[in-house]
């Protein structure tokens, strides 16, 4: 891997956010800033995780496997653990990972909190050395898309690896951004990838989130490289960044 500062900048700023606003930035909406949220606020954040495992499942069984029924799951980018709770509910060994210690340790303390023994918590890399073995379930969303690309291109191939035999995968890229309209949503060369979006940033302005769209041509190469035979996706749109939501079970 590169050893160029800005391949990893994305990782301090991640960190960055775990230490002065979590919960925002993993949904950037007002009402779970630090100084704003409250009980209710972050039962609300808990619940739109368990409402999204619940859609999860609900398009796994309706498109490509009515009997799916995961016995472990891989979180990739928990965060602070939104889906943690729900994915513990459903698997009896749930595993998150993330590349901040804040973030990691704002999840352990939400799993403690909700009395759950059946989760495990590890820090990223990029070579998914600190698990072993394979899931029946790998999923990530809103994340790939604070990754420079090359990067998160080759983790999404590993994590492709990591799937068992008729393993699911549910993953969330973006692609476009409306603002590329004109050119049919395809953005022009960067002059560097790793800060394509970078934008000016004021004294104790938020760490900056990048938003990074993926070369989907590129993303359905792998999957079916890997053994997808089915795929069903949902078009994503958070405010002008366009994504897709792929859901694929190898075999």
């Amino acid at each position: 891997m590169s050893s160029d500062r800005g391949h990893w900048e994305t990782d301090v700023a991640w960190e960055q956010w775990g230490q002065r606003d979590p919960y925002f930035g993993v949904i950037t909406n007002p009402k779970f800033r630090r100084r704003e949220l409250t009980d209710a606020g972050k039962h609300e954040f808990f619940e739109s995780g368990r409402l999204h495992v619940d859609y999860l499942l609900h398009v796994i069984h309706k498109y490509l496997d009515p009997q799916f029924a995961p016995r472990n799951i891989l979180d990739f980018g928990c965060g602070v653990g939104r889906t943690l709770p729900a994915f513990a509910r459903i698997a009896e060994d749930v595993v998150g990972l993330d590349v901040s210690p804040s973030m990691l340790g704002e999840a352990e303390r939400n799993c403690r909190d909700r009395g759950l023994h059946n989760v495990r918590l590890f820090s990223s890399d990029d070579a998914l050395s600190v698990t072993a073995g394979t899931f029946d379930m790998i999923h990530s969303c809103i994340v790939f898309q604070h990754i420079p690309i090359s990067r998160g291109r080759l983790i999404f191939q590993r994590l492709l690896g990591r799937l068992a035999p008729r393993g699911v995968g549910a993953f969330q890229l973006l692609y476009s951004k409306t603002e590329y309209a004109e050119n049919f949503g395809t953005p022009p060369p960067p002059v560097s990838e790793t800060n394509e979006n970078r934008r000016p940033r004021t004294p104790g302005a938020d760490p900056e989130m990048q938003m990074n769209p993926y070369n989907m041509n590129e993303i359905l190469f792998l999957t079916q490289a890997a053994g997808a035979r089915r795929l069903y996706a949902e078009f994503t749109d958070h405010g002008g960044e366009l994504g897709l939501f792929i859901f694929f079970q190898l075999g």
